[in-house]
């Protein structure tokens, strides 16, 4: 017979969705170790569960897996997120001027399904939901580019961001909020001007989008206790 703590075990996708928003809300800031056996206890699994998860989250750089050590909440520097910041500043304004040219009346369409859905998930303090479709708004302007290559290289720029704005947005949600907004409108300006056809307009907008999401990262450390696992993933 089924056993109430197996009934009341998560799935391995509850326990993926407890861990990722612990990081977002800055319950588990970068550097938590994330002991197995404390998470199988928390979760009412065996360690065997948390494996896969564990390794979801890796293969996502959300986690970094070392052997002999375990994992622990990937900590990107600020070297590295700065970089990857260039890195967009560099090739998207490219994307965008080849969206304008290039992109059907349905691709434009999507930008701004894209975006209403972004401002849905922000007036929900769905945090996650929002910085996801706010890369998934920047993939889709490389898809209707049409630039295989430079799209290609966008979606693992794309991924590495969104661990960075998990690392370092600010942590007050008004701060947050405030934040997503600002993305919000700036999307809508950006469809703005690709409606418009005018390139040069778009790329403009779209360096100076990057730009303030990268001067609102907070790099500042803040020494924290440990985190306390039970405690954080229980809700």
């Amino acid at each position: 017979m089924t056993s109430h703590a197996e009934v009341a075990a998560l799935s391995e996708d509850q326990m993926y969705e407890r861990i990722v928003s612990a990081i977002l809300d800055h319950r588990l800031p970068p550097g938590t170790k994330l002991v197995e056996d404390r998470l199988a206890s928390t979760f009412g699994v065996s360690r065997t569960r948390v494996r896969p998860v564990l390794v979801r989250l890796a293969n996502e750089q959300v986690v970094t897996l070392t052997p002999n050590r375990g994992a622990t909440v990937s900590q990107p520097t600020e070297q590295e997120a700065r970089e990857v910041f260039e890195a967009r500043r560099l090739i998207e304004p490219r994307l965008v001027e080849l969206f304008v040219q290039n992109a059907s009346a349905a691709a434009v369409a999507r930008l701004r399904a894209l975006t209403d859905s972004e401002e849905a998930a922000r007036a929900a303090g769905d945090h996650r939901r929002t910085v996801g479709l706010s890369g998934q708004f920047h993939l889709a302007i490389a898809e209707g580019a049409g630039h295989q290559t430079l799209g290609r290289v966008l979606r693992e720029l794309v991924s590495r961001t969104s661990l960075v704005v998990m690392a370092y947005s600010p942590t007050q949600a008004a701060e947050r909020d405030q934040a997503a907004d600002c993305g919000c409108r700036e999307h809508h300006a950006l469809i703005d001007a690709i409606r418009l056809g005018d390139a040069k307009e778009a790329m403009r907008r779209m360096v100076d989008h990057l730009q303030r999401i990268e001067d609102q990262l907070v790099f500042a450390v803040v020494e924290e206790p440990p985190a306390d696992l039970g405690e954080l993933l229980r809700a």
